[in-house]
């Protein structure tokens, strides 16, 4: 995806509607139908997130589910010692051709 004008060579973050214009832009659709497309693919890879299913996109890399466990913390303004309760976790693992892509 060509970067535009407002983008820099650091720093950027892709938003929802640039990624909407882009793939109205790549595919020749509307922006609406665009939006749609968007709005399911993300719909599509929450609900698998949220069922614990795994997310593999081939060249671009996987999402997948951690368990977290308990753990002692500690309050930042008080001090004070928290537990700190187990928890899911999302994380993403790029993949081979995009980890190629970013230190060439």
């Amino acid at each position: 995806m060509p970067k535009t004008d407002q983008q820099s060579a650091a720093g950027t973050n892709l938003t929802r509607a640039e990624l909407i214009e882009a793939v109205a832009a790549e595919t020749n659709v509307h922006k609406q139908d665009a939006e749609r497309i968007v709005a399911a693919v993300l719909q599509a890879m929450t609900e698998a997130i949220q069922d614990g299913s795994e997310i593999e996109l081939r060249g671009f890399g996987s999402f997948r589910i951690r368990q977290r466990a308990a753990r002692g913390g500690r309050n930042p303004a008080t001090g004070e010692a928290v537990e700190v309760p187990p928890k899911r976790v999302c994380y993403f693992r790029p993949g081979k051709v995009l980890v190629d892509l970013l230190n060439s």
